[in-house]
């Protein structure tokens, strides 16, 4: 659990990360989202997404640990 923890956590700064590596000139298109309000939506999509992952890799840990302990 602390593997599958410590790499959610490293992969989200890593993806964090490359998101501030843009120049603010290219911004525009976040501007119209949040205008729109379509931001939140792509948020929670991502969220989603990711939390997905997370109870995914969750799953298979307890799988493998079961597996392992026969």
């Amino acid at each position: 659990m602390k593997k599958i923890c410590s790499t959610a956590l490293a992969s989200l700064l890593a993806f964090s990360m490359a998101l501030g590596q843009t120049p603010a000139a290219e911004i525009e298109m976040a501007d119209a989202l949040h205008q729109n309000g379509k931001i939140y939506v792509v948020v929670a999509v991502v969220l989603i997404i990711f939390a997905g992952l997370v109870w995914y890799m969750i799953g298979i840990d307890r799988r493998l640990r079961r597996i392992e302990n026969k």
